[in-house]
């Protein structure tokens, strides 16, 4: 929720109030400071750049540089580029009406300074909170200089105004966006011959439109976001502009596990799927997050074009929705995501990795293999050293075990039957055991882990699409 609105009104009032201008890099610099000696958090919700990324554009934010963002897909850049307008004001005075938010003290465009003259110290004042100073463009191949600078106004002009008026302008999203941040997304997609356009924004702090003689000071922090692959493939940014552009900062995937874990737990939109809400247990997750690690490590994955933090996001939400699915058709109160909504996983995530030419034909048996490796890493650090000999117990006069999507916990639980240490188990995984969902899913991961460390044989079902499989000795 907004806090309330500040009440000067008018110019006067502004002046009374001792509000003081600032340009927006000046604001940013002033609040980045103020919440770097106090320890407040700078960036939130942006994990795994602390010790990398976030010193690089802390310097590049204090130096009053606008920035390139450089990195893979999936990276997170635009997460972090929205997050700069958080470093603004709450709230900043504009001139009433105005499109491109003329600050009160030094109104640049035609129409407020006209309206200056007229009413001196009654001049209109609004107040605009930071959250409508921030803007966005996706660069397509396909954007005009008029999409980004402006146009000459055909309505405008049927009015009965002359093509030489400067209010026969329509502003485009840079303009409209002065005196806050103006992101470009993928740059280098963006023609070069608009990119010839944003030469004069970022050096001159000024706009061209049309051969008018319109001189437009701009106060905006201008930044953009690249994949290093676009400078060969794609396009690229001109020699020209990345000269303008006063840092280029590289971002990089999770170095470490447990960011890669934070990130899926932070980012997941299961918590209320269909209004069932879904329980991943930490050991799934920790699969998820490994898994999504060996694909960028693999040889057989183009490492150039990356493996997007959306991979493991859709992974876990579709193990989620695995479970979510199972609850509704099996009746269960509760969904706990199992060992068996692993399946799923593979063919919904395939198209969101690029394989090397010499894998064709072979990338579901490649992902397939990296998330058995995934799930047996995970078993061997929660498990491996863990007394399972009450569950192998069962299986030693010949006891058969099936499993599957379509199983409810109740009914592969009688299908077990009880076992010693299950409490231990439990508690390994991290789970309380208040729900027999719990119970199934850490005697179902464990059964895959002996499978997979070969203490247990597995029987999966040819031709079902649901996991079903049968693990005995």
């Amino acid at each position: 929720m907004r806090p309330s609105t500040p009440r000067e009104s008018t110019l006067a009032e502004l002046r009374n109030s001792g509000h003081v201008q600032l340009t927006v890099k000046a604001e940013i610099r002033r609040n980045l400071l103020d919440r770097l000696r106090s320890g407040e958090p700078r960036f939130p919700g942006i994990l795994g750049f602390d010790d990398t990324v976030l010193p690089h554009l802390e310097r590049a934010l204090l130096a009053g540089h606008d920035l390139v963002l450089l990195g893979e897909r999936g990276q997170g850049k635009t997460r972090l580029i929205r997050t700069l307008a958080g470093l603004l004001d709450e709230w900043t005075p504009v001139v009433a009406g105005c499109e491109i938010n003329d600050h009160p003290y030094a109104p640049v465009c035609v129409r407020c300074r006209r309206l200056a003259a007229e009413t001196g110290d009654e001049l209109p004042v609004e107040w605009l909170h930071r959250d409508d100073r921030y803007g966005e463009k996706l660069a397509t191949p396909d954007t005009s200089v008029g999409d980004l600078i402006g146009d000459v106004d055909p309505i405008k002009v049927a009015e009965g105004r002359t093509l030489g008026d400067p209010e026969t302008v329509h502003f485009g999203l840079v303009p409209r966006t002065n005196r806050g941040v103006f992101s470009i997304n993928e740059l280098p997609d963006l023609a070069e011959r608009i990119q010839v356009a944003l030469l004069n924004v970022l050096e001159e702090r000024d706009v061209q439109i049309r051969g008018y003689a319109l001189r437009l000071p701009l106060d905006v922090l201008l930044v953009a976001s690249a994949n290093p692959e676009d400078y060969t493939n794609r396009g690229r940014i001109i020699t020209p502009l990345k000269d303008r552009f006063g840092a280029e900062i590289r971002t990089h995937y999770p170095l470490e596990l447990d960011a890669e874990l934070a990130l899926i737990r932070q980012e997941s939109d299961f918590a209320d799927l269909a209004g069932l809400p879904a329980e991943v247990p930490d050991h799934l997750i920790e699969v998820i997050g490994r898994f999504t690690r060996l694909v960028r490590e693999s040889t057989a994955v183009d490492a150039r074009s990356g493996v997007s933090a959306r991979f493991a996001l859709a992974g876990a939400e579709t193990v989620a929705a695995g479970a979510v699915r199972r609850a509704a058709l099996t009746g269960e109160e509760r969904a706990v995501a199992r060992v068996c909504d692993l399946h799923a996983v593979v063919p919904s995530l395939m198209g969101k990795v690029e394989f090397e030419v010499s894998e064709e034909g072979r990338e579901q048996e490649v992902l397939e293999h990296l998330l058995r490796r995934a799930i047996a890493e995970t078993y061997r650090r929660t498990l491996g050293a863990a007394d399972l000999t009450g569950l192998l117990d069962k299986f030693d006069s010949g006891e058969r075990v099936e499993s599957g999507e379509l199983v409810a916990a109740a009914e592969l639980l009688r299908r077990i039957g009880q076992v010693p240490g299950l409490a231990k188990i439990m508690e390994r995984l991290g789970l309380s055991g208040d729900s027999p969902g719990q119970a199934a899913a850490a005697l179902e991961f464990a059964l895959e882990g002996l499978f997979l460390t070969r203490r247990l044989s597995k029987d999966v079902a040819e031709g079902r699409s649901d996991g079903t499989a049968t693990y005995r000795t």
